[in-house]
């Protein structure tokens, strides 16, 4: 089970890589107003979260002590190499965390916020949470790319030309 949590996982941390590729330094940073998130506080959200949820997760709350949630919202980055450095830290202690898994402690009783979870509930609730800040930052970055975004997923009006792609390639 664990490799299908990997997998789901890593094909999220795909869409977050692709679209940060299509990015200037200064598209990471852009906000829309003043209420809306740019992607490099996006980033900072979701690693923050995965450090803290997945850091000893087994034996602690994930919800750690020096984590500030608040403080993830102010962005305190300067370059574009900053940002996505934090991305893969986070993504290292999930994929770390993740390996520890196995069938023993698949339905293991953790916490989060002091609220129990088994295991398995508390992967499944960050396979909701991360992806839901991944579209946001691709939809920042399909807008900022405009006519130059690349697709990360089946291109516009090529729906039966992967279908049939997919056919071929499963014969």
């Amino acid at each position: 089970m664990t490799d299908l949590f990997i997998k789901r996982f890593k094909y999220y941390k795909m869409l977050g890589d692709k679209s940060f590729e299509q990015l200037s330094d200064e598209q990471i940073f852009w906000q829309f107003n003043e209420e809306s998130n740019s992607i490099a506080i996006i980033i900072k959200h979701v690693a923050g979260n995965m450090i803290s949820r997945w850091t000893n997760f087994l034996t602690e709350d994930g919800e750690k002590p020096w984590r500030v949630r608040d403080e993830e919202f102010i962005n305190t980055f300067k370059t574009k190499d900053e940002v996505l450095d934090y991305w893969e830290k986070g993504w290292k202690c999930l994929f770390e965390a993740l390996n520890q898994i196995n069938e023993e402690n698949l339905n293991a009783t953790i916490y989060i916020r002091n609220e129990a979870h088994s295991v398995i509930d508390a992967v499944f609730r960050q396979l909701a949470h991360y992806p839901y800040h991944i579209g946001q930052i691709v939809f920042i970055a399909k807008m900022l790319k405009n006519e130059d975004w690349k697709t990360l997923s089946i291109a516009r009006n090529k729906s039966e030309d992967f279908n049939n792609e997919m056919k071929n390639n499963f014969k």
